[in-house]
């Protein structure tokens, strides 16, 4: 079995709008223009996981029930494009918990169980994040690593490194990857034919 490159993505912040401890989907808003960025990703050949932090559930806020029930929502509406989520991993512990997890970000876990379950190519994989945990994280497990301004991305980005490539958002971060993607279509047709 050939692995496969993915793009790993955060959510909140990086595909909808963080409004803090987002769980129900009338607080769900995508970004402008992600939906259609993952779907030229998926079409160029990058399986597509979401890794996201949800202390929430740690706190109370909500249920690991909710957040999955957020997921299917999410899965659903992508579908009507075409998109389709090959991963949803996620932490329900707070930072600060001792001992640690391995899964909360800026540690790699989440990276690598998804790799693990899916056969997924770390070294020409990419994360996509708001946050510095997010890059942190990414490095930890060998990916590429880019930073969008949504979200957190501007307070984050006096932080990065010149390793961490920083984009606007996740559109020109696609359009960045699809570029420098080898042997990957970097114009793929979004219309099926």
């Amino acid at each position: 079995m050939s692995l496969k490159p993915a793009i790993f993505l955060d959510r909140d912040g990086t595909l909808n709008e963080d409004r803090g401890y987002v769980w129900r989907w009338a607080d769900f808003y995508w970004l402008k223009g992600v939906p259609e960025a993952l779907l030229k990703l998926q079409k160029a050949g990058f399986k597509l996981v979401v890794v996201t932090n949800q202390a929430g559930v740690a706190k109370g806020l909500y249920q690991e029930k909710d957040v999955l029930a957020l997921q299917r929502l999410i899965a659903e509406d992508l579908k009507k494009l075409g998109v389709t989520l090959d991963g949803y991993y996620f932490c329900p512990h707070r930072s600060g918990e001792r001992p640690p997890c391995a899964c909360r970000k800026p540690a790699p876990g989440l990276l690598l169980k998804a790799a693990s379950d899916l056969g997924l190519a770390l070294n020409a994989s990419y994360l996509v994040g708001d946050k510095i945990s997010d890059i942190q994280a990414g490095l930890a497990a060998g990916v590429q690593t880019i930073l969008v301004r949504t979200g957190y991305g501007l307070t984050a980005e006096p932080e990065v490194t010149p390793k961490t490539k920083v984009f606007d958002d996740l559109p020109k971060a696609a359009d960045y990857i699809l570029l420098k993607a080898p042997n990957l279509d970097p114009n793929p047709n979004l219309d099926g034919s």
